[in-house]
């Protein structure tokens, strides 16, 4: 079911700082800040050889990432993405064996304009899963 990595996610409470760290310190080529409302997001890429690295900043009090930066203030890893080639395929198979898909089920469109869904962490080790349909 599951292809590459698609990227790894970290929160960071300034997403501008996080992103001249790792453009002007790491030398990375990294993507233009991308505003989510629909996930309470906003997003750069960081684009290396095999992957990407996704920094995120809260879009809003309401962000599912401001939550997660009160309990880690410094920021840190939120999710890893895989890619899948049929995501209601792969929904379908994951909540037969149990795994919960977290919100109503419906795949959302992500940062790169596909269809993605977030599985709980509680059925992953402590990770947070996103499913990306390539």
């Amino acid at each position: 079911m599951l292809g590459r990595v698609n990227h790894i996610a970290i929160a960071v409470p300034d997403l501008a700082t996080a992103t001249a760290s790792y453009r002007d310190t790491l030398g990375a080529k990294v993507s233009q800040a991308q505003a989510l409302p629909e996930h309470g997001v906003t997003v750069v890429f960081v684009e290396l050889e095999n992957t990407k690295v996704e920094l995120l900043e809260p879009l809003g009090d309401a962000s599912p990432i401001a939550a997660f930066l009160e309990k880690n203030p410094s920021g840190g890893m939120h999710h890893i993405c895989y890619e899948v080639t049929d995501i209601l395929a792969a929904r379908d198979q994951l909540k037969a064996g149990g795994a919960r898909v977290l919100g109503n089920g419906d795949p959302k469109i992500g940062a790169h304009g596909k269809p993605v869904l977030f599985l709980h962490p509680q059925d992953f080790f402590g990770t947070l899963i996103e499913l990306e349909q390539v």
